[in-house]
């Protein structure tokens, strides 16, 4: 599992960085963080993704990506049922 957190002060950058993120399948978790969990490629086409955005980016801006191991990751309140299926009737 992937964590990228993003603080990017030009807002149609920070705005085309979280489409970006969306369309790869990174799930929102607060503003400007996103959580992911996919193949090695797509994985692989995200971090490059993300290496061709920083060539925009000034120098207050940053993006941190944690790679996190899923057993050992705590998560509490709202953020507990992202992970657990939904039905509905």
């Amino acid at each position: 599992m992937i964590i990228i957190s993003y603080d990017i002060s030009d807002t149609k950058i920070r705005t085309n960085f979280s489409k970006m993120l969306k369309k790869h399948g990174a799930i929102r978790l607060q503003f400007s963080v996103y959580e992911t969990q996919n193949t090695k490629r797509i994985m692989d086409n995200l971090m490059e993704k993300i290496d061709a955005y920083s060539k925009h980016f000034t120098a207050d801006d940053s993006v941190i990506i944690f790679d996190v191991n899923s057993d050992s990751l705590r998560k509490y309140g709202n953020a507990i049922y992202r992970d657990k299926p939904i039905a509905y009737f």
